[in-house]
């Protein structure tokens, strides 16, 4: 009798269960997995056009990019802007699943805001990285390739993300630097480069004679075939600049295309040295103390040395002459 009462009332239960059961599924097929279906496609349909979209720009820039940094920056942008707004699907997506699941937010959400504060507070500084390198792409500030100064560093660009730059110096040493310790930039390679030349002479030196001088030799690297296309404007002489003891500084500025300067500032320099002791002057000393009389001596020295020489040269044609008469 007990026996078959616990068979009967075991069949019962199990058979309510399979009917709570065949419900339960029924009310999921009809209600909850439409809408599941729907979500999944409406964010699988909305990442495709962030991608797309990311792919889109992607191209044009690759077609219209003016050079390699440029399309770095406009990649690492659309990757952030990919990656930003897939993070954001897949986290409303989340929050539209959770309820259908059973799930309740509320208690979530609350645990959720408490850990992200806590994370927050403990990752301030790569919070800020990420802001301040998301607007340094925005601004462009500089690209892959510049030569800048940041943060006490200079060198070239080789590589920025969100959160650091990667910059070579000359010796070859890699800095990497976060974002958020670059509070002021220097680019070196945007719009043009001015050299210039500070050329020291001697305090007996006709300031005239020596500026004439600078403007042919500046002139003549100018019109060189391998520096023309370097320069932006014919160089400039500016006087003058400083006198100090027996040296005389006549600055030469030098405008070229950005970054392109240093060819013909050093040809330029090269020639000037060439240029200045053919023409027997010499380079100022700002330590020695220039007089009249030894400007006086120097000028009846390099007197008696021209007539010296054109003495020579008047003996030596003279003999000549008997050699040949004989």
């Amino acid at each position: 009798m007990w026996t078959y009462l616990i068979f009967v009332g075991r069949r019962e239960f199990f058979e309510g269960l399979g009917d709570k059961y065949v419900l339960d599924l029924q009310d999921f097929l009809h209600e909850k997995l439409p809408k599941l279906i729907f979500v999944a496609l409406f964010s699988w349909a909305l990442m495709w056009v962030v991608k797309m979209v990311a792919d889109r720009i992607l191209r044009a820039a690759d077609r219209q990019s003016s050079g390699a940094g440029h399309y770095a920056q406009v990649r690492t942008l659309t990757t952030v802007i990919r990656a930003t707004g897939i993070g954001i699907i897949v986290f409303l997506a989340v929050l539209q699943v959770l309820p259908v699941l059973g799930f309740n937010l509320g208690p979530l959400l609350t645990s959720a805001g408490v850990a992200g504060v806590a994370i927050g507070l403990a990752a301030q500084n790569i919070v800020k990285d990420c802001l301040n390198g998301f607007l340094i792409l925005i601004d462009d500030q500089y690209n892959v390739g510049d030569a800048v100064t940041i943060a006490g560093v200079s060198g070239t660009v080789e590589a920025m993300t969100l959160r650091r730059t990667q910059v070579r110096g000359g010796d070859g040493t890699l800095y990497i630097i976060p974002n958020s310790q670059i509070t002021t930039v220097a680019n070196l390679t945007r719009d043009f480069s001015v050299a210039t030349i500070n050329v020291s002479v001697d305090f007996s030196a006709n300031p005239d004679e020596v500026m004439a001088l600078l403007k042919e030799v500046a002139m003549g690297v100018r019109n060189d075939p391998a520096y023309k296309d370097v320069y932006l404007e014919d160089p400039t002489l500016l006087g003058v600049d400083s006198i100090k003891g027996s040296q005389v500084i006549y600055p030469v500025q030098l405008k070229t295309k950005a970054n392109q300067q240093w060819g013909p500032l050093r040809e330029t320099q090269r020639r000037i040295r060439l240029a200045l002791d053919e023409k027997g002057m010499l380079p100022g000393d700002p330590n020695r103390v220039y007089s009249r009389e030894q400007s006086a001596g120097n000028r009846e020295q390099s007197a008696g040395n021209r007539e010296q020489g054109t003495a020579r040269v008047t003996k030596g044609g003279s003999d000549g002459g008997e050699i040949d008469g004989g």
